[in-house]
Parts: structure tokens; C-alpha cells; sequence
């Protein structure tokens, strides 16, 4: 553990000499210590994923066809802070701040209305079911790359924040609310995240029928997928929808849990399962992914892809009152996989900083309405690239 502005410190040294890291911290959890960490890779290699079987941080794609880049732990330094902050906002209300100068299309409405439209008629004609579309937006940052992290991690606790620099990739951070893929040992937990609305000072809320029916094709079909890669004798559970928090935005949630088969277990293929997801994709995959890539007029890159911690050891000492030194020998040792959905994210370039939002689109969606939750998303991220 190290004082935090040595640790910010060494970041900018690693952006400096163009050297890949990423740093990140988990939600926040009553189980487990929320610190930052920080894997800083030793040189300038580019390293890629080849097969899942590799230890580090990874960060891939949507478009699974793509190259998945990955910091590897063996040829990193890791580093951790606890980055402790004044939190003002709990007793004083503050307005939320500027946000920076909007360099949004005129047409950026009328162009994002029209792909929702193409959407719903493509759910009509009976070739989808659901699909997910998104846009990008650029405005200018007020902050140099550490600071708007920083920002991240004073804003949202339940999200996985992170900052990942790469010279191929270029510097993106972001704040997600759902966890891809949680592995350890066999067993796995994943989540159904659909549905958005703002959060009003209440998570007592709410839901529409659209947003219910939209949740419950993207839990069914994410157990659908599972199936495939379980033991026969193993039940996969999913709790009931409920609301959550992430920043000032609530969604709709359901936790799946489930124990991998260890005779047919494979980490790949397990993602592959639920990469896209529901609810970044649509349904079916295959034909809503060729929507998408056809029909965005922009490469997604990274956005909704995934990101973090592959097959990194992780050691749990047992408690004891022995004095002798054996007791070491009981720590257990295990390979530990927790990925995240790549949303609420930000492309920093030149000055830039490049937001993408989307929506999952269903036969009841409403192209002026789907435009608005782009909106209200875009302000979430936006209020961190202001001082």
C-alpha cells in the first residue's frame, strides 16, 4: 500500500513514457477492503489475448472478431492506495457543474431518432427481438487524464471505475454499473442489467412495462446461454428484478449465479456465451450485432465491449491462534476472473473527450424518448470533466 499521490504520480510517469497500465477499483462491497489498484507493465509490448488462459487485465472489444489487449500481471508492477476525499455533497447541496462546451452535431437527434425508427422496424418485420443502439458524442474536457479519474472515483462507489492507457488504444476511464463474468474456482456469478431512469433521491421506484419486458428478455436470454455451459446436476439461480443505483442513474437487476462444470469448463467459451450481452447487443446476438455494425455509423471500438481482472491470484489466510509460523501453509490459493461491461465510458483524444450512450430498443420504444436517455446518460459522464 502506498500514499496516494505517489501512486497518481507513478501513473503519470507510465503515460509520460507511453508505457500500458490500467488502474481501477471495484465497487464498493461489505465484503472485501475498496482500495485502488494499479497494474504498471514494465515496458512498451503490446500483448493480446490468445485463448483466456492468460493472468493480467484484460480489455476487449465489442466486436469479439477484434484483438483483446491485456496488461499480463508477470510482466507488470501492481501497485495500491486507499484515495480518500472530502465528500461535501453529503450535507450541502451542490448544483451540478458546467458542463463543458457541447460539440454535438445539429443533426445528431434527427440521425439517432431515424437508427431507433430502423430499429422498431426491424423488431416488426420479425428478424429481431431487441437491439441496442448507441451514439457518440465529443466535447472538450476542463481536466488532464488523472484528474477526471479522480473525479470517477469520488463520484461513484457502486461502479467499477477504472483508467486503462495502452499506445494502441489510446486513454479510456469509465464507470460501470454491471459486472460481465465473476469466476472463482467453479463457481460464477453473472447479472441482467436492462432499463434506465434518473435517480430521484429514491430507489423506491417505478417501472414501465417496456423496461420490465426488456429485463426479462435479457435474463431469460442470458440463461439460455448458460445452460450450455453448466453441469446438468447444477441448477442455475436468478434472483428476482430489482433496483439499482449506479450514480445519478437507477436499473433494473437480476443476479444469476451458477457452478461451472469441472470436467467441460472453459473460461473462453464461457464468455463468448455472454459476450455482447443483452443488453449491450440485443437478441438474437448474431442478427442484432450484424444490426449494429451495419447500421452505427461509428466503430464502438471499446464501448460496451469488457474489461478486468483474468485469472490474477488472489490468497485468503485462515484465521488461527497458533503462534508458529506453519499457520502460513492454510492460506488458500486460488485464480480469480471478475470482467465488467465496458458502459459509461470516455475516450480521451487531443483535448477530446469522446461519450457513448445508447439504449436497448424493443418493439414499444419511442425514438424522442430513447434520445432523451442518451441525454440524461451523456450528463452523467460530463459532470466529471469539469473541475
Amino acid at each position: 500500500m502506498i500514499d496516494s499521490e505517489e501512486f497518481f504520480i507513478k501513473l503519470d510517469k507510465h503515460i509520460e513514457k507511453g508505457f500500458p497500465f490500467v488502474a481501477y477499483r471495484k465497487p464498493k462491497n461489505a465484503n472485501f477492503h475498496q482500495s485502488t489498484k494499479a497494474l504498471l507493465q514494465t515496458d512498451s509490448i503490446t500483448h493480446k489475448v490468445v485463448d483466456y488462459s492468460e493472468s493480467g487485465f484484460v480489455f476487449s472489444p465489442f466486436n469479439d472478431e477484434n484483438d483483446a489487449f491485456i496488461v499480463p500481471s508477470k510482466f507488470s508492477e501492481e501497485i495500491e492506495t486507499e484515495y480518500f476525499f472530502e465528500e461535501h455533497h453529503k450535507n450541502v447541496k451542490k448544483l451540478d457543474p458546467p458542463f463543458p462546451p457541447n460539440q454535438l452535431r445539429k443533426q445528431a437527434r434527427v440521425e439517432h431518432e431515424n437508427l431507433v425508427q430502423k430499429g422498431i422496424d426491424e423488431i416488426n418485420a420479425g428478424k429481431l427481438k431487441k437491439v441496442v443502439l448507441s451514439r457518440t458524442e465529443s466535447v472538450q474536457h476542463q481536466l488532464e487524464v488523472i484528474g477526471i479519474f479522480k473525479n470517477m472515483l469520488k463520484k461513484y462507489n457502486s461502479a467499477f471505475v477504472y483508467l486503462w492507457f495502452h499506445p494502441e488504444t489510446g486513454a479510456w476511464l469509465g464507470a460501470t454499473p454491471e459486472t460481465l463474468l465473476q469466476v472463482e474456482r467453479n463457481k460464477f456469478r453473472t447479472m441482467a442489467l436492462a432499463g434506465t431512469q434518473s435517480f430521484q433521491q429514491t430507489t423506491h421506484v417505478e417501472w414501465g412495462e417496456k423496461e420490465k419486458d426488456e429485463q426479462q428478455i435479457v435474463t431469460d436470454a442470458i440463461l439460455e446461454n448458460l445452460q450450455k455451459f453448466t453441469s446438468d446436476s447444477v441448477e442455475i439461480t436468478a434472483s428476482k428484478p430489482y433496483t439499482s443505483k449506479a450514480g445519478n442513474l437507477l436499473h433494473l437487476r437480476t443476479d444469476i449465479e451458477g457452478t461451472l462444470n469441472p470436467d467441460t469448463a472453459d473460461l473462453k467459451k464461457l464468455i463468448s456465451a455472454l459476450h455482447p450481452t443483452p443488453a449491450v447487443c440485443g437478441i438474437p446476438k448474431a442478427s442484432a450485432k450484424k444490426f449494429i455494425l451495419e447500421n452505427e455509423d461509428y466503430d464502438r471500438e471499446f464501448y460496451t465491449g469488457f474489461l478486468g481482472e483474468l485469472n490474477l491470484k488472489t490468497e485468503k489466510k485462515r484465521n488461527s491462534n497458533r503462534r508458529n509460523q506453519e499457520n502460513q501453509a492454510y492460506a488458500s490459493i486460488s485464480r480469480q476472473t471478475s470482467l465488467y461491461v465496458n458502459l459509461r465510458c470516455i475516450k480521451l483524444d487531443a483535448g477530446i473527450a469522446n461519450l457513448f450512450v445508447g439504449g436497448g430498443i424493443t418493439e414499444g420504444s419511442n425514438p424522442s424518448l430513447e434520445w432523451e436517455e442518451t441525454v440524461n446518460k451523456s450528463h452523467t459522464m460530463k459532470a466529471v470533466l469539469v473541475k
